[in-house]
């Protein structure tokens, strides 16, 4: 089965908790399923931007990227974040393989809003690279970082860029692994299993907020997109 996963920041924070999501990973991949990884870095990125005297700024849950932000972007996401998550991967047996969206042209974008600087959309995915590298044994690892015309770098939301890499990949599965137990309803449950019609009611009834959210839309944005299956 092609598998996408997307795992947070947060999860990737902790030195205990990155090895064991490698040997989880690497356990999936020997399974026999073709296996790419997608990875944000926000919390990481903000302590990188706090440590030089950086304020991070945020409109609409968005990371507003200046210059000195998109120099910084390359440094955490596509750098220090990704080489410890590889790192940790191939240590666990995995041959993994770091990249970004700028890579073999994974992942362009656009820009969404002149406030936000370079903080894009994607609008055009080559998966071919990711189809290459699965089907030879490796373990494609990308940063939520992508290309654009004229050789633009933007910022894109890591669920976002998640949705692209299993679209254009036609992963089977996307699976949203976070630092919650999963969605809940308005009783605080968690909910097994929910229809395209039932994040929409979560959505408009304000049970859904904030992260949960946009990860409700992003799993909309990938069932439509072709993708079977999305877990969170």
């Amino acid at each position: 089965m092609k598998l996408l996963v997307k795992l947070g920041g947060t999860l990737l924070d902790d030195d205990g908790s990155r090895t064991r999501l490698a040997t989880e990973l690497t356990e999936l991949q020997r399974e026999g399923h073709a296996l790419v990884v997608v990875h944000g870095g926000g919390k990481q990125m903000t302590r990188f931007l706090a440590e030089r005297g950086v304020e991070s700024r945020f409109v609409n849950g968005l990371r507003v990227t200046t210059p000195e932000v998109v120099d910084a972007l390359l440094k955490v996401f596509a750098g220090s974040v990704n080489h410890q998550l590889v790192s940790s991967l191939v240590t666990a047996g995995s041959m993994a393989v770091g990249l970004s969206g700028i890579d073999a042209r994974l992942a362009e974008a656009e820009a969404m809003d002149p406030e936000l600087g370079a903080v894009g959309r994607v609008v055009r995915s080559n998966a071919s690279v990711l189809e290459t590298l699965t089907r030879d044994g490796f373990v494609p690892v990308v940063a939520c970082v992508a290309g654009g015309a004229g050789g633009g770098v933007f910022n894109v939301n890591a669920d976002q860029m998640a949705v692209a890499c299993a679209v254009a990949f036609q992963a089977e599965r996307l699976i949203f692994l976070t630092d919650v137990e999963g969605v809940k309803g308005s009783a605080g449950d968690v909910i097994s299993s929910l229809r395209l019609s039932d994040c929409a009611h979560l959505i408009r009834s304000g049970v859904a907020t904030g992260g949960m959210e946009a990860k409700l839309n992003a799993a909309t944005d990938a069932i439509c997109g072709g993708t079977r299956e999305v877990v969170i």
